[in-house]
């Protein structure tokens, strides 16, 4: 795992991104994806791209797996954009996948992401400051953050709950598709800690 400035993305300069150095530069990435590839932040400029932060084992994944994340991968990707999820559980600890497994979770849930990316140092998730599971980031087509925190407004384990919860995520790719700035930017990430190592 390599970071770089030369991929840098420019972000607002509201100072969202708690892991980067400069509030003006987030710090792109070289990860292995599921089938061993190298795969960077940098190769999707010009895209609108989600990521996710993931743990299998986290009950407030489960709960949006077993609710709606596939629906929302799908349609993400139907619109053209890019889904990474991204698993920075360190070996030994709950949600750490190599290839294989991740590739088991991807079959055994119907996940449709671009690419399940491998961070099993967890630098690439501290750079980017994810702090839980799931932990949403959005960049829109010209390289800026615009949405960072958890995917809906319900910090729950409960399925159930998804129903009456305003999905952050799906209203700001909304509000790109429509030309508008994202109404809410910013809100508190819930889920499990990120099992760093």
């Amino acid at each position: 795992m390599t970071l770089t400035r030369r991929s840098a993305l420019a972000l607002p300069a509201l100072a969202l991104f708690p892991g980067a150095a400069l509030a003006a530069a987030a710090p792109g990435f070289s990860l292995k994806d599921a089938d061993g590839a190298t795969r960077t932040l940098a190769e999707f400029r010009g895209k609108v791209v989600v990521l996710e932060w993931i743990n299998e084992g986290c009950p407030y994944v489960k709960k949006h797996y077993q609710g709606n994340m596939q629906a929302t991968q799908k349609a993400v990707l139907a619109d053209g954009a890019v889904w990474l999820s991204v698993c920075s559980s360190a070996p030994g600890q709950q949600g750490h996948v190599d290839g294989a497994g991740a590739k088991r979770f991807i079959a055994a849930s119907g996940a449709a992401p671009t690419a399940f990316l491998l961070d099993p140092t967890g630098v690439a998730g501290k750079a980017w400051g994810a702090k839980t599971t799931p932990h949403m980031y959005i960049i829109d087509k010209a390289g800026q953050l615009v949405y960072q925190g958890g995917i809906d407004d319900k910090p729950t384990a409960n399925v159930a709950d998804i129903a009456g919860a305003t999905n952050y995520v799906k209203a700001a790719l909304a509000d790109l598709k429509a030309g508008r700035a994202v109404k809410v930017a910013f809100s508190k990430p819930y889920g499990c800690a990120v099992k760093y190592a």
